[in-house]
């Protein structure tokens, strides 16, 4: 894992939807929500850029409304260098007034029913203070290329 905390000069938390499932299908009306589609995409970029943004000084975590064992799922299946957290209880997303909204899951994603998800979006924290915030986050799977661009350039 690419997360110590001795190491690193600032800590990339990116916040997204739902991690999806092999052979499950989005739920009907999925790829029409703004910011939805292309958490996969999102995490395996920041994935293959782990190494970039280490040489820049950051560690990287993912978080999201899933629960921890769905998320420990969707972390090992694209082999993560980083964990993925989860905020199921929407503690993190409360204190930081993370934008979230509601979406009618299959049962196959964890449990399924009626669910607040965290709207896709980047902070960056430095000295325990949030450094930089990136929304909207469009296309997810271009991103990490943003963040590692604003990183190199801030020093």
């Amino acid at each position: 894992m690419l997360t110590d905390p001795q190491r690193f000069q600032r800590l990339v938390v990116y916040a997204y939807p739902l991690t999806g499932l092999l052979d499950v299908e989005n739920q009907v009306g999925w790829d029409l929500i703004p910011g939805a589609r292309g958490c996969t995409p999102e995490s395996c970029a920041f994935r293959d850029h782990a190494a970039e943004l280490v040489a820049a000084g950051a560690a990287v975590v993912g978080v999201s409304t899933q629960s921890a064992a769905y998320r420990h799922e969707a972390a090992e299946r694209p082999c993560l260098p980083f964990p993925l957290l989860s905020d199921a209880r929407l503690e993190l997303a409360r204190a930081m007034r993370l934008l979230t909204f509601e979406a009618e899951l299959r049962p196959a994603h964890d449990g399924g029913g009626r669910r607040n998800l965290l709207r896709r979006l980047t902070f960056v924290v430095k000295d325990g203070l949030v450094e930089k915030v990136f929304y909207p986050v469009f296309p997810p799977d271009r991103h990490p290329e943003e963040v590692l661009l604003w990183l190199r350039a801030t020093g």
